[in-house]
């Protein structure tokens, strides 16, 4: 079970709809984003979740959400880590130590650059893709090894674009109104996760046309 969800990105308003930031605007599209406490702790933004989802939060989407009793399996961890991504390993490791969370048991969801915009993938473990956040959480675990709900933004349009650049741009209008709807789907995709596991999204999770 995901035990720890670890929404990468940048804090600040200057940051808040930046590409780069895909991680933490799902975080605010849970249906229940609203009604969560969050508290300044381990280096994060950190609240947590229990008991039962209710039906009352599940949307008309395509997403696997089952019809079945919506009871999590134990407490979820989630973090918002506010030590920008560069560092996102210093704020999740420290919350995982604390409440001693296997590190198979975390789910860090992020912007993915190998995946076009409308497109997002689940996966366990595999390469960093040159992911700053990934990198961080790696050099402080020592091991790649968790769990990733990528979401796909793109690579930049023009080749000699700088990366950097392209990642900490905001999403064009256009893009907004895909990567709604793109929110809308992956959030009832990650309760699903959260209620029967990861791996229940897959094989169909391995690389999902959203749009």
């Amino acid at each position: 079970m995901i035990e720890l969800v670890a929404f990468l990105g940048n804090p600040g308003r200057e940051y808040a709809q930046n590409r780069h930031n895909a991680g933490r605007l799902l975080a605010e599209a849970l249906p229940f984003s609203a009604s969560l406490h969050w508290q300044r702790k381990y280096q994060g933004l950190y609240a947590s979740i229990e008991g039962s989802i209710l039906p009352a939060y599940q949307k008309e989407t395509p997403a696997p959400l089952p019809q079945e009793e919506k009871l999590l399996p134990g407490k979820i961890h989630l973090l918002l880590p506010e030590t920008y991504m560069n560092s996102s390993g210093d704020s999740v490791y420290a919350a995982a130590s604390f409440f001693k969370i296997p590190l198979g048991n975390i789910l860090a969801v992020h912007d993915e650059l190998e995946l076009p915009l409308g497109t997002a993938a689940y996966k366990f473990s595999g390469g960093l893709g040159g992911h700053n956040g990934l990198r961080s959480m790696k050099a402080n675990f020592a091991t790649g090894d968790f769990w990733r709900f990528r979401l796909g933004i793109g690579r930049p349009p023009q080749k000699e674009m700088d990366i950097a650049d392209w990642v900490l741009s905001d999403f064009s209008p256009e893009e907004k109104l895909v990567f709604a709807q793109v929110l809308d789907t992956c959030s009832q995709a990650l309760i699903h996760g959260l209620l029967h596991g990861p791996q229940s999204l897959l094989p169909e999770w391995n690389k999902k046309q959203i749009l």
